[in-house]
């Protein structure tokens, strides 16, 4: 009897044991670039070696652990960091793992997340213009992401950041190439505003040649952190796609964002394009945002090459233009180098 039962539990741990697998991944992207900045507006030029001119840098882990019956268990905790100086976060004040900090459940109904995760607005931004996610060259992201801290006083369109902390997230299965994400952030605060909160969702379609994407955002906390109220409400909606056409990839994209504080609306549209060329890419991305109300017009191109050293790395040159409605125009350039592990 004793024999029975060893082997019995025996056989239980081995099942066990065939579907309990887990993995665990360090990961990340080095992005580092020599360069010469001038903004719309800047005063002078500043000669720079800087992280991120085509990916900001980051590193972390992320892992899953198979539960059986098509039912994984998922986590990721990433950080992002500023190559050229050891520095944690993207700016100062920013928290340790403000790229990602969640955990999820996946299996064939599509998956559930808990955490920190990215904002609706940022994958579709990436998708949709040539540049990816480039905080440095991308016309498409410096008009929604980055504002400048000089003269002309410019603001980011995006309601709440890249990332939204406190989110719970469902996102579709993979149906014929569409996927969908919806996202509801708790606001987590108490008295006059204990009903703030963030909403939004996005979709993705990859069907052969043609991409196309989209996001909506309705705002009222900010990120990342625990965040505070706004003040306001901001809403943000995006339609973007690209079609391969093996010689050439051109890139759409056209979105408004807007407060209940202010009767001015930013319209962008934003088009691009990619063009294969030996073992790298020539990328090009225009993008114009005119701010109704405001009689102030926005237009920066950026042209670059990116060069394929192996599947990991690659090696990258680009120029851009920037002009803001009255305001001086600036040229940045730079040559950078991004290594993924």
């Amino acid at each position: 009897m004793k024999k029975n039962m060893l082997a019995f539990a025996a056989a239980v741990l081995c099942t066990t044991g065939a579907y309990a697998q887990s993995t665990v991944n360090l990961s990340g992207t080095s992005d580092i670039f020599v360069g010469s900045m001038k903004m719309a507006g800047d005063a002078d030029r500043t000669n720079v070696v800087n992280s991120g001119g085509l990916t900001t840098s980051w590193f972390g882990f992320t892992g899953s652990e198979d539960l059986g019956g098509g039912l994984k268990a998922n986590f990721q905790l990433t950080s992002f960091l500023q190559t050229d100086t050891g520095t944690q976060g993207r700016f100062t004040g920013d928290t340790f793992f403000s790229r990602d900090a969640n955990v999820s459940l996946s299996g064939g109904f599509g998956s559930v997340l808990l955490g920190r995760w990215m904002a609706p607005n940022f994958l579709p931004s990436v998708i949709a213009n040539p540049l990816g996610d480039s905080f440095v060259f991308a016309p498409l992201i410096l008009h929604m992401n980055v504002p400048l801290f000089n003269s002309t006083g410019w603001k980011s369109t995006t309601p709440a950041d890249t990332g939204w902390s406190n989110q719970l997230v469902y996102s579709t299965p993979d149906i014929g190439g569409f996927k969908a994400n919806l996202q509801y952030q708790f606001g987590e605060q108490t008295g006059d505003n204990k009903n703030k909160r963030n909403v939004g969702a996005n979709f993705f379609y990859f069907g052969g040649p043609l991409t196309l994407t989209g996001f909506y955002e309705r705002a009222q906390i900010s990120n990342p952190g625990s965040g505070t109220y706004l003040g306001t409400t901001k809403t943000a909606w995006m339609l973007g796609g690209a079609y391969d056409l093996k010689m050439v990839k051109p890139y759409l994209s056209y979105g408004q964002s807007e407060a209940d504080n202010t009767d001015i609306t930013a319209k962008t549209l934003q088009v691009g394009a990619s063009v294969p060329l030996g073992a790298g890419a020539v990328v090009g991305s225009w993008a114009k945002t005119k701010l109704s109300g405001a009689d102030m017009n926005r237009k920066t191109l950026t042209v670059g090459y990116d060069y394929n050293l192996s599947k990991r790395t690659d090696v990258y040159a680009m120029v851009m233009n920037d002009k803001i409605t009255n305001y001086n125009s600036g040229t940045s350039y730079g040559v950078g180098i991004r290594h993924r592990f």
